[in-house]
């Protein structure tokens, strides 16, 4: 399960975000972190994110592809 863990993209990548029914597209860039928040189950091939205090949509893959996972409190 990935929730709560946290990354750091290597490659930007295009997140989604829902408000009032209207999509609003972002471009997470190098270097952001983004927690993975509760709600993805197993076999999914979307993912909802934190980053910057707002929550978004990616695809799994562009996290696998493009992310490096950050072990330890340190950041």
């Amino acid at each position: 399960m990935l929730t709560g863990r946290r990354f750091k993209l290597r490659e930007r990548i295009l997140g989604t975000e829902v408000l009032d029914a209207e999509r609003k597209a972002f471009s997470l860039p190098v270097g952001a972190i983004i927690e993975v928040a509760p709600g993805a189950a197993e076999g999914e091939k979307t993912l909802v994110i934190l980053w910057e205090d707002k929550k978004l949509a990616i695809f799994l893959c562009d996290l696998e592809m493009r992310g490096t996972e950050i072990i330890g409190s340190g950041g």
